[in-house]
């Protein structure tokens, strides 16, 4: 009976030990994706929220729109800001009125016609004074008339011209700078006005809405966070005595348990050393104490096949025969 009750004992021992190395052998990992956070630039209300926890939504999607009452208020400031550069401007380039032009012309005309007008006096007084039949004196002060019509028509035709062309380059320059600084606030507040609508940056399924209706988004906050639709990869942990069976490039199969040990061909992207030990993901670690602990990251050869797969679910890798 004693012997019987040994034998029973030294198979389960054998068992127990058969099962503890098959165990070891197995090198499991875990389906990962990338994740992505979607935040605003621009703080405010949450007005409206258009996704849900769960769903796949494409890049360029809106996913929430917010209520930005300062940026509204800014526009119109900055609009009008932009319409009075604008006049500024434009009164800079033109010079003058119609009204004021109008008025420079009939001046220009009128001192014309003095002039003229001196210039037949002077010479009149020029074929007297050669005929001795006036006194130079007369004649002194016909030309002194005749020079000061001149000089006014002069000047006149020079203020029309003056207007004509517009006020001075340098006043031209500085309405065209403040013009120009005003046309970049409107543009840098029809930035923020777009910033209202956040958008998706890429593929992806939404995993968390971190805010709700009514709430207050603070810049830079987390709105949205989840997974990038193409970011599937496979993780898992080995021990340096490992290192040898996963070189960078080479391809390695992996079996998925929930989908009835389906079979997916990946290709190993990095292998990197761990710190810590809290990071080993396998469930049955086989390594000495002093070994250093590698990450191996491998990548589906097929990103089609990766889309459906559960994040954080277990998968093994196949071993070579």
């Amino acid at each position: 009976m004693k012997n019987l009750t040994y034998s029973i004992a030294f198979l389960i021992l054998l068992q127990s030990c058969s099962s503890e190395q098959k165990k070891q052998s197995k090198i499991e990992g875990k389906i990962e994706r990338d994740q992505i956070a979607v935040t605003t630039k621009i703080p405010g209300k949450i007005q409206k929220v258009l996704v849900e926890e769960g769903q796949f939504v494409q890049k360029g999607d809106t996913l929430v729109i917010l209520e930005l009452p300062e940026v509204d208020a800014k526009s119109m400031q900055a609009q009008g800001a932009l319409d009075a550069a604008q006049a500024q401007y434009e009164m800079a380039v033109k010079g003058a009125t119609d009204g004021q032009m109008k008025q420079l012309h009939a001046k220009v005309n009128g001192l014309k016609e003095q002039y003229d007008f001196a210039q037949k006096s002077l010479n009149r007084m020029n074929n007297l004074l050669r005929d001795s039949l006036i006194a130079q004196q007369k004649y002194d002060e016909v030309y002194a008339k005749y020079q000061g019509a001149k000089n006014q028509y002069l000047a006149a035709q020079a203020e029309l011209a003056d207007v004509q062309h517009g006020a001075r380059v340098e006043q031209q320059r500085m309405a065209l700078g403040q013009k120009e600084r005003a046309m970049g606030a409107v543009s840098e507040v029809n930035v923020a006005a777009k910033e209202r609508y956040i958008i998706a940056p890429q593929d992806m399924s939404i995993e968390n809405i971190n805010l709700k209706t009514g709430e207050l988004a603070l810049a830079g906050y987390s709105l949205v966070s989840g997974y990038i639709t193409d970011g599937t990869y496979f993780r898992v942990t080995i021990p340096e005595s490992k290192v040898k069976d996963f070189q960078k490039g080479s391809q390695k199969t992996i079996v998925i348990p929930y989908l009835d040990n389906k079979e997916v061909l990946t290709t190993i992207e990095t292998v990197k050393p761990l710190t810590a030990y809290a990071n080993i993901s396998t469930a049955y670690p086989d390594f000495e104490e002093q070994e250093t602990m590698f990450e191996v990251r491998l990548k589906p050869k097929s990103d089609s096949e990766a889309k459906e797969l559960l994040t954080k679910a277990t998968f093994l890798i196949k071993q070579d025969k």
